[in-house]
């Protein structure tokens, strides 16, 4: 449905997104350095302070966009671009086929990731599919989900909460059984 790097970009963002949620996983520079390998942000990763603050700031920004009605993200997508003030280039590097850069490679981590995932929600906006990402179905959790399934049927951010409330409703079920015997 979606480009490989928009896929990749929308799961690396919603992955820094809930790294906010308790308990929060993005607590120091290794953290970043381990964010940043597994969504290979490689070229650009100083793992500084300043570098931490950054990441950890842009957050709240991206959970803002991410969550967004459809003519809000627009409007966010369009003054992330602005205030990047990008200039997009087709590339092909590494084991990736040709994709787009919207920041240089000096440019740092926290912008590379806020350019991306702008350049990504784009294509959510043309097909009209922000219904993709939500809020985590368990009740306790804030997080994000990011399905990109056929059928859309993610509803939990982690396994741990979709077993939380597998459990839950199998005890409630349990509990209904019992009451009528």
């Amino acid at each position: 449905m979606f480009a490989p790097d928009t896929r990749s970009m929308l799961q690396a963002a919603v992955e820094l997104v809930n790294s906010a949620s308790d308990p929060d996983t993005l607590v120091d520079s290794a953290d970043v350095r381990a964010w940043a390998r597994a969504h290979t942000y490689l070229p650009r990763c100083d793992g500084t302070a300043d570098e931490l603050r950054a990441m950890r700031a842009v957050r709240a920004p991206l959970r803002a966009l991410l969550t967004a009605p459809r003519d809000e993200a627009a409007e966010l997508v369009n003054d992330i671009l602005r205030e990047l003030d990008v200039h997009p280039q087709v590339v092909r590097h590494d084991e990736q086929d040709w994709h787009v850069h919207l920041v240089g490679a000096d440019a740092p981590l926290a912008q590379w990731v806020l350019g991306d995932t702008a350049w990504a929600m784009i294509d959510l906006l043309r097909e009209d599919e922000l219904s993709r990402i939500a809020v985590c179905a368990d009740a306790t959790c804030d997080g994000l989900v990011l399905d990109l399934s056929r059928n859309r049927s993610r509803k939990f951010c982690s396994t741990r909460c979709a077993n939380r409330n597998a459990t839950a409703a199998f005890r409630s079920r349990q509990r209904a059984a019992a009451s009528t015997d």
